[in-house]
């Protein structure tokens, strides 16, 4: 198992996540495509061209975003999480174009027992994705229902009965 129970969290714990990704042309036309965003920005290099500040396309920053939480999953919530509850504080401070190389960096900010759901726990992460430049193209809170160590959870369902 790659991901750590909730008990193995502790707040200020950070990730530098080794896994990197470069992002290809296919993705961002893939992503925009199936996701039915059909948004000029992503999509029409000479649209582009004419009319954005940027002078090219730049990636759907749903993918971004996508791509910066599931770099994080293997060092963080891979197999030990039973859901994310929601994404919040979600920021684009810079474009990621194609070609570029993103990393990601974790931080454990908070940490509680869930309140409807014995033995389990809430991690609140925040992700940072940067490009090859080490400029922020991303950021966000992500907060993860986690699963106890095996051993916890053996515990817990005792109390229960």
């Amino acid at each position: 198992m790659a991901g750590l129970y909730f008990e193995e969290f502790t707040i200020g714990q950070t990730f530098t996540h080794a896994l990197r990704r470069t992002v290809t042309e296919t993705d961002n036309l893939m992503f925009s495509a199936m996701t039915h965003n059909p948004a000029a920005l992503h999509l029409d290099e000479q649209w582009c061209q004419d009319n954005s500040e940027f002078g090219t396309r730049i990636v759907n920053s749903c993918f971004t975003l996508g791509l910066m939480v599931g770099i994080s999953v293997g060092d963080t919530t891979l197999g030990t999480t039973v859901a994310n509850l929601g994404w919040d504080e979600v920021r684009f401070p810079k474009p990621l174009f194609h070609g570029d190389t993103v990393r990601v960096e974790s931080e454990v900010l908070s940490m509680r027992p869930s309140k409807s759901r014995p033995g389990q726990g809430i991690v609140v992460f925040a992700h940072r994705a940067f490009n090859q430049h080490d400029d922020l193209v991303a950021s966000c809170k992500r907060s993860a229902l986690m699963l106890p160590r095996p051993d916890a959870q053996a515990e817990a369902a005792k109390g229960m009965v």
